[in-house]
């Protein structure tokens, strides 16, 4: 189960090695990476279904190497590999620890982190998908910053917003770069995962949210 650039890395050693692997992708960017495995795109249907799935292929070991905001896949990867009965290897990034100095805000959900966003107009950065996006239109006074992996394919609900296409994982000079084209920022990303050690980035982010 694909979606990282760590999960790249797995499959080229796994194909390397002669391995009777398949990679997995969920579909939700246009234009995954190729990969050097016999690949599918698109859900399961669920634990159920993936557990079906499992048993009619005769998988024999899961790997989820997912992206970090595809949680709801890691938990029908766990559910579904115990109806089946298959060993399931989950792979982490470290999360950054917060550290003296910072000023992170831990929040719930996306209607949390809208609401912790000021009245005064501010300069935000959106490092949370494409899929909640619409929810941050209750706050048309900021200037958002998207990272996003695909180009848009309608019009943005937020009036006043810049893109940034790229496609991670992202490197300590890649991300001090973008904050620093930002100036003054508020950065909202889910639960930050990278390998970035976040104190480097201390000195280019004015306060986090994170959830």
């Amino acid at each position: 189960m694909g979606g990282t650039s760590e999960a790249s890395r797995l499959a080229a050693h796994l194909a390397q090695a002669g391995a009777d692997a398949l990679f997995s992708y969920a579909g939700r960017t246009q234009n995954p990476v190729p990969q050097p495995l016999p690949t599918r795109v698109g859900g399961f249907g669920g634990p159920e279904g993936f557990a079906s799935y499992l048993r009619a292929e005769g998988i024999s070991h899961v790997v989820d190497a997912t992206h970090p905001f595809a949680a709801q896949m890691s938990r029908n990867a766990i559910v579904g590999c115990s109806e089946a009965n298959v060993p399931l290897c989950a792979f982490e990034r470290p999360a950054w620890q917060a550290v003296d100095g910072d000023r992170w805000i831990h929040i719930e959900d996306i209607a949390g982190a809208v609401a912790a966003l000021p009245d005064r107009p501010a300069r935000v950065f959106l490092a949370i998908g494409k899929q909640t996006l619409a929810a941050f239109a209750r706050k048309p006074q900021h200037h958002y910053l998207l990272r996003l992996v695909d180009a848009p394919q309608a019009e943005w609900p937020l009036p006043d917003c810049a893109i940034e296409l790229a496609r991670g994982a992202f490197d300590l000079v890649a991300i001090s770069n973008c904050c620093s084209a930002m100036g003054s920022l508020m950065w909202w990303p889910k639960t930050p995962v990278a390998p970035v050690p976040w104190p480097s980035l201390l000195p280019r982010v004015s306060w986090t949210c994170r959830w």
